[in-house]
Protein backbone atom coordinates (compact mmCIF):
# COMPACT_ATOMS: atom_id res chain seq x y z
CA UNK A 1 0.00 0.00 0.00
CA UNK A 2 0.85 3.58 -0.67
CA UNK A 3 -0.36 6.10 1.77
CA UNK A 4 -0.03 10.21 0.95
CA UNK A 5 -0.98 12.49 3.82
CA UNK A 6 -1.48 15.95 2.89
CA UNK A 7 1.44 15.47 0.97
CA UNK A 8 2.78 18.85 -0.34
CA UNK A 9 5.83 19.83 -2.62
CA UNK A 10 6.99 23.60 -3.04
CA UNK A 11 9.56 25.14 -5.55
CA UNK A 12 10.12 28.71 -4.08
CA UNK A 13 6.45 30.15 -4.80
CA UNK A 14 5.13 27.57 -6.58
CA UNK A 15 3.23 24.54 -4.99
CA UNK A 16 3.42 21.68 -7.10
CA UNK A 17 1.69 19.22 -4.74
CA UNK A 18 -1.20 20.53 -2.14
CA UNK A 19 -1.79 18.86 0.32
CA UNK A 20 -2.85 15.64 -1.62
CA UNK A 21 -3.99 12.87 0.95
CA UNK A 22 -5.01 9.57 -0.50
CA UNK A 23 -4.25 5.53 -0.16
CA UNK A 24 -3.84 3.14 -2.75
CA UNK A 25 -4.48 -0.26 -1.80
CA UNK A 26 -2.93 -3.42 -2.89
CA UNK A 27 -5.28 -5.84 -5.41
CA UNK A 28 -5.96 -3.23 -7.87
CA UNK A 29 -4.84 -1.41 -10.53
CA UNK A 30 -4.77 2.75 -9.35
CA UNK A 31 -4.94 4.70 -12.26
CA UNK A 32 -3.05 8.18 -11.72
CA UNK A 33 -4.71 10.94 -13.68
CA UNK A 34 -3.52 14.77 -14.08
CA UNK A 35 -3.07 17.23 -16.89
CA UNK A 36 0.58 18.16 -18.09
CA UNK A 37 1.92 20.42 -15.08
CA UNK A 38 -0.43 18.47 -12.64
CA UNK A 39 2.22 17.30 -9.80
CA UNK A 40 1.96 13.12 -11.42
CA UNK A 41 5.89 12.94 -11.84
CA UNK A 42 6.41 14.78 -8.52
CA UNK A 43 4.04 12.67 -6.45
CA UNK A 44 5.77 9.61 -7.81
CA UNK A 45 9.25 11.58 -6.74
CA UNK A 46 8.04 12.13 -3.30
CA UNK A 47 6.85 8.51 -2.88
CA UNK A 48 10.91 7.25 -4.17
CA UNK A 49 12.65 9.70 -2.03
CA UNK A 50 13.87 11.45 -5.15
CA UNK A 51 12.21 14.76 -3.72
CA UNK A 52 11.65 15.19 -0.05
CA UNK A 53 8.06 17.02 0.61
CA UNK A 54 7.48 20.43 2.17
CA UNK A 55 5.27 19.00 4.38
CA UNK A 56 2.92 16.08 4.83
CA UNK A 57 4.16 12.45 3.87
CA UNK A 58 4.59 9.55 1.19
CA UNK A 59 4.74 6.16 3.04
CA UNK A 60 4.98 2.99 0.81
CA UNK A 61 3.60 0.03 3.55
CA UNK A 62 3.75 2.83 6.75
CA UNK A 63 7.61 3.54 5.89
CA UNK A 64 9.04 6.58 3.89
CA UNK A 65 11.20 4.76 1.36
CA UNK A 66 14.25 6.13 2.75
CA UNK A 67 13.74 3.77 5.40
CA UNK A 68 12.79 0.13 3.62
CA UNK A 69 15.42 -2.06 4.42
CA UNK A 70 15.86 -3.72 1.23
CA UNK A 71 13.96 -0.55 -1.49
CA UNK A 72 14.02 -2.89 -4.27
CA UNK A 73 12.57 -5.61 -2.90
CA UNK A 74 9.67 -3.76 -1.50
CA UNK A 75 8.99 -1.32 -4.50
CA UNK A 76 9.66 -1.64 -8.34
CA UNK A 77 9.34 1.27 -10.37
CA UNK A 78 9.38 2.63 -13.91
CA UNK A 79 9.68 6.43 -13.87
CA UNK A 80 12.23 7.53 -16.54
CA UNK A 81 12.91 4.43 -19.33
CA UNK A 82 16.32 5.90 -20.58
CA UNK A 83 18.09 6.47 -16.51
CA UNK A 84 20.45 3.80 -17.12
CA UNK A 85 24.36 3.96 -18.12
CA UNK A 86 23.98 3.44 -22.12
CA UNK A 87 27.69 1.21 -22.55
CA UNK A 88 25.80 -1.12 -20.13
CA UNK A 89 24.39 -4.10 -22.18
CA UNK A 90 20.63 -5.06 -21.25
CA UNK A 91 21.63 -7.60 -18.67
CA UNK A 92 24.51 -6.37 -17.57
CA UNK A 93 22.36 -2.89 -16.26
CA UNK A 94 20.07 -5.60 -14.84
CA UNK A 95 22.76 -7.69 -12.94
CA UNK A 96 24.00 -4.20 -11.24
CA UNK A 97 21.26 -3.85 -9.52
CA UNK A 98 20.42 -7.17 -8.10
CA UNK A 99 23.92 -7.13 -6.55
CA UNK A 100 23.41 -4.06 -5.35
CA UNK A 101 20.33 -5.32 -3.86
CA UNK A 102 20.98 -8.88 -2.54
CA UNK A 103 19.06 -10.24 -5.22
CA UNK A 104 19.46 -13.65 -6.56
CA UNK A 105 21.20 -13.02 -10.11
CA UNK A 106 18.85 -15.43 -11.59
CA UNK A 107 16.16 -12.85 -11.99
CA UNK A 108 18.10 -10.79 -13.96
CA UNK A 109 17.16 -13.78 -16.68
CA UNK A 110 13.76 -14.51 -15.46
CA UNK A 111 12.63 -10.60 -15.84
CA UNK A 112 14.53 -10.29 -19.36
CA UNK A 113 12.13 -13.48 -20.32
CA UNK A 114 9.17 -11.96 -18.81
CA UNK A 115 9.30 -8.81 -21.09
CA UNK A 116 10.92 -10.03 -24.11
CA UNK A 117 14.28 -9.39 -24.19
CA UNK A 118 16.12 -12.58 -23.61
CA UNK A 119 17.54 -12.36 -26.69
CA UNK A 120 18.93 -8.64 -26.81
CA UNK A 121 20.33 -9.27 -22.93
CA UNK A 122 24.50 -8.89 -24.13
CA UNK A 123 22.99 -6.10 -26.27
CA UNK A 124 24.00 -2.17 -25.39
CA UNK A 125 21.39 -0.20 -23.45
CA UNK A 126 22.14 2.76 -25.23
CA UNK A 127 21.26 1.49 -28.46
CA UNK A 128 17.80 0.53 -27.50
CA UNK A 129 14.48 2.12 -29.18
CA UNK A 130 12.12 3.95 -26.95
CA UNK A 131 9.83 0.46 -27.08
CA UNK A 132 12.83 -1.18 -25.57
CA UNK A 133 13.88 0.94 -23.11
CA UNK A 134 10.58 0.66 -21.81
CA UNK A 135 10.76 -3.03 -21.77
CA UNK A 136 13.76 -2.42 -19.40
CA UNK A 137 13.12 -0.31 -17.20
CA UNK A 138 10.06 -2.19 -16.47
CA UNK A 139 12.31 -5.43 -16.21
CA UNK A 140 14.03 -3.36 -13.62
CA UNK A 141 10.96 -2.32 -11.75
CA UNK A 142 9.90 -6.43 -11.06
CA UNK A 143 13.98 -7.65 -10.52
CA UNK A 144 12.91 -7.25 -6.73
CA UNK A 145 9.44 -9.27 -6.68
CA UNK A 146 8.29 -6.45 -5.20
CA UNK A 147 4.61 -6.05 -3.32
CA UNK A 148 4.47 -2.46 -4.91
CA UNK A 149 4.91 -1.00 -8.11
CA UNK A 150 4.81 2.60 -9.63
CA UNK A 151 4.84 3.22 -13.31
CA UNK A 152 5.16 6.40 -15.24
CA UNK A 153 3.62 6.40 -18.29
CA UNK A 154 4.95 2.78 -19.25
CA UNK A 155 3.56 2.55 -22.67
CA UNK A 156 5.41 4.95 -24.63
CA UNK A 157 6.85 3.92 -27.49
CA UNK A 158 5.19 0.70 -27.70
CA UNK A 159 3.85 -0.62 -30.44
CA UNK A 160 -0.17 -2.10 -29.96
CA UNK A 161 1.20 -5.98 -29.38
CA UNK A 162 3.02 -3.82 -26.18
CA UNK A 163 1.10 -1.87 -24.67
CA UNK A 164 -1.97 -4.94 -24.95
CA UNK A 165 1.30 -6.84 -22.93
CA UNK A 166 1.78 -3.70 -20.28
CA UNK A 167 -2.20 -3.91 -19.79
CA UNK A 168 -2.07 -7.68 -19.11
CA UNK A 169 0.86 -7.66 -16.97
CA UNK A 170 -0.58 -4.65 -14.89
CA UNK A 171 -3.65 -6.58 -14.23
CA UNK A 172 -2.38 -9.87 -13.59
CA UNK A 173 0.54 -8.18 -10.89
CA UNK A 174 -2.69 -6.95 -9.41
CA UNK A 175 -4.31 -10.08 -9.30
CA UNK A 176 -1.43 -11.56 -7.25
CA UNK A 177 -2.30 -8.96 -4.50
CA UNK A 178 0.65 -6.46 -5.31
CA UNK A 179 0.07 -2.93 -4.99
CA UNK A 180 0.01 -1.68 -8.86
CA UNK A 181 0.57 2.73 -9.00
CA UNK A 182 0.07 3.52 -12.96
CA UNK A 183 0.20 6.88 -14.55
CA UNK A 184 -1.22 7.60 -18.47
CA UNK A 185 -2.33 10.20 -20.36
CA UNK A 186 -3.29 7.43 -22.80
CA UNK A 187 -7.25 7.35 -21.57
CA UNK A 188 -8.66 4.51 -23.83
CA UNK A 189 -5.75 2.18 -21.76
CA UNK A 190 -6.57 3.52 -18.72
CA UNK A 191 -10.10 2.68 -19.29
CA UNK A 192 -9.08 -1.25 -20.06
CA UNK A 193 -6.67 -1.48 -17.41
CA UNK A 194 -7.06 0.57 -14.00
CA UNK A 195 -9.79 -0.46 -11.02
CA UNK A 196 -9.10 2.60 -9.47
CA UNK A 197 -8.27 6.09 -10.06
CA UNK A 198 -6.44 8.97 -8.64
CA UNK A 199 -7.22 12.55 -10.35
CA UNK A 200 -5.35 15.63 -9.42
CA UNK A 201 -5.13 19.23 -10.75
CA UNK A 202 -2.40 21.84 -10.53
CA UNK A 203 -1.39 19.59 -7.31
CA UNK A 204 -4.69 19.05 -5.46
CA UNK A 205 -6.89 16.21 -5.69
CA UNK A 206 -10.05 16.37 -7.65
CA UNK A 207 -11.31 12.63 -7.85
CA UNK A 208 -10.52 9.22 -6.15
CA UNK A 209 -13.37 6.48 -6.99
CA UNK A 210 -13.64 3.11 -8.72
CA UNK A 211 -13.40 4.02 -12.72
CA UNK A 212 -17.23 2.88 -13.08
CA UNK A 213 -17.82 5.31 -10.84
CA UNK A 214 -15.94 8.24 -11.84
CA UNK A 215 -17.86 7.56 -15.55
CA UNK A 216 -20.93 7.31 -14.42
CA UNK A 217 -20.28 11.06 -12.59
CA UNK A 218 -19.96 12.57 -16.02
CA UNK A 219 -22.76 14.64 -18.06
CA UNK A 220 -25.80 12.48 -18.89
CA UNK A 221 -25.42 9.32 -21.29
CA UNK A 222 -27.10 9.86 -24.02
CA UNK A 223 -29.71 7.95 -26.54
CA UNK A 224 -29.71 7.85 -30.13
CA UNK A 225 -32.72 7.32 -32.10
CA UNK A 226 -32.87 6.54 -35.54
CA UNK A 227 -36.47 6.95 -37.41
CA UNK A 228 -36.74 6.61 -40.53
CA UNK A 229 -39.92 9.24 -41.70
CA UNK A 230 -39.51 12.85 -40.96
CA UNK A 231 -43.16 13.09 -39.71
CA UNK A 232 -42.59 10.25 -37.13
CA UNK A 233 -39.27 11.38 -35.47
CA UNK A 234 -40.65 15.16 -35.20
CA UNK A 235 -43.17 13.93 -33.33
CA UNK A 236 -41.09 11.65 -31.11
CA UNK A 237 -38.75 14.44 -30.37
CA UNK A 238 -41.60 17.26 -29.80
CA UNK A 239 -42.82 14.60 -27.17
CA UNK A 240 -39.61 13.54 -25.36
CA UNK A 241 -38.52 17.00 -25.32
CA UNK A 242 -41.12 17.49 -22.50
CA UNK A 243 -38.91 14.71 -20.35
CA UNK A 244 -35.41 14.93 -21.62
CA UNK A 245 -33.31 17.58 -23.90
CA UNK A 246 -33.53 16.44 -27.45
CA UNK A 247 -31.35 17.24 -30.65
CA UNK A 248 -30.97 16.10 -33.70
CA UNK A 249 -27.44 15.66 -36.00
CA UNK A 250 -26.59 16.45 -39.46
CA UNK A 251 -27.23 12.31 -40.13
CA UNK A 252 -31.24 12.59 -38.90
CA UNK A 253 -30.65 11.10 -35.89
CA UNK A 254 -32.38 12.07 -32.51
CA UNK A 255 -30.15 12.67 -29.75
CA UNK A 256 -31.57 12.30 -26.52
CA UNK A 257 -30.26 13.24 -23.02
CA UNK A 258 -31.98 12.22 -19.38
CA UNK A 259 -33.70 9.70 -20.85
CA UNK A 260 -33.05 6.34 -21.38
CA UNK A 261 -33.27 3.74 -23.96
CA UNK A 262 -36.11 1.55 -22.45
CA UNK A 263 -37.88 5.02 -22.03
CA UNK A 264 -37.36 6.09 -25.53
CA UNK A 265 -38.46 2.92 -26.75
CA UNK A 266 -41.54 2.65 -25.20
CA UNK A 267 -42.55 5.98 -25.79
CA UNK A 268 -42.30 5.00 -29.67
CA UNK A 269 -44.53 1.70 -28.94
CA UNK A 270 -47.04 3.71 -27.69
CA UNK A 271 -47.18 6.31 -30.16
CA UNK A 272 -46.78 3.32 -33.02
CA UNK A 273 -44.05 4.87 -34.19
CA UNK A 274 -41.16 3.13 -36.90
CA UNK A 275 -37.60 2.67 -35.41
CA UNK A 276 -34.68 1.71 -37.61
CA UNK A 277 -32.52 2.26 -34.63
CA UNK A 278 -32.18 2.60 -30.64
CA UNK A 279 -28.51 2.83 -29.06
CA UNK A 280 -27.54 4.22 -25.60
CA UNK A 281 -24.38 6.47 -26.02
CA UNK A 282 -21.99 5.31 -22.36
CA UNK A 283 -19.75 7.93 -21.29
CA UNK A 284 -15.98 7.73 -22.08
CA UNK A 285 -13.42 8.00 -19.57
CA UNK A 286 -11.96 10.61 -21.54
CA UNK A 287 -14.95 12.57 -21.68
CA UNK A 288 -15.22 12.26 -17.60
CA UNK A 289 -11.46 13.21 -17.14
CA UNK A 290 -12.25 16.51 -19.47
CA UNK A 291 -15.14 17.70 -17.86
CA UNK A 292 -13.45 17.10 -14.25
CA UNK A 293 -10.19 19.19 -15.18
CA UNK A 294 -11.12 21.42 -17.24
CA UNK A 295 -10.21 24.10 -14.57
CA UNK A 296 -6.79 22.54 -14.32
CA UNK A 297 -5.38 22.66 -17.16
CA UNK A 298 -2.23 24.84 -16.76
CA UNK A 299 -0.89 24.45 -20.34
CA UNK A 300 -3.71 24.47 -22.87
CA UNK A 301 -3.82 26.25 -26.14
CA UNK A 302 -6.84 29.26 -25.56
CA UNK A 303 -9.85 28.28 -26.43
CA UNK A 304 -10.90 28.34 -30.31
CA UNK A 305 -7.06 28.85 -30.93
CA UNK A 306 -5.72 27.20 -34.24
CA UNK A 307 -2.59 25.14 -34.23
CA UNK A 308 -0.38 26.99 -36.74
CA UNK A 309 2.97 26.02 -38.41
Amino acid sequence: MISLRGLTKRYGEKTVVDELSTQIAAGAVTGFLGPNGAGKSTTMRLVLGLDHPSSGAALVRGKPYAELRHPLREVGALLEAKALHPGRSAGKHLLAMARSNGIAERRVEEVLAAVGLSDVAGKRAGSFSLGMGQRLGIAGALLGDPAVLMFDEPVNGLDPDGVRWVRNLMRSLAAEGRTVFVSSHLMSEMQLTADRLVVIGKGRLLADTSIDEFIASSSPRSVRVLAPDDADRRLLADRLRAHAEVEQSAGGELIVRGAGAEFVGDLAHRLRLRLHGLTSATASLEQAYVELTAGSVEYGAPSGQKASV
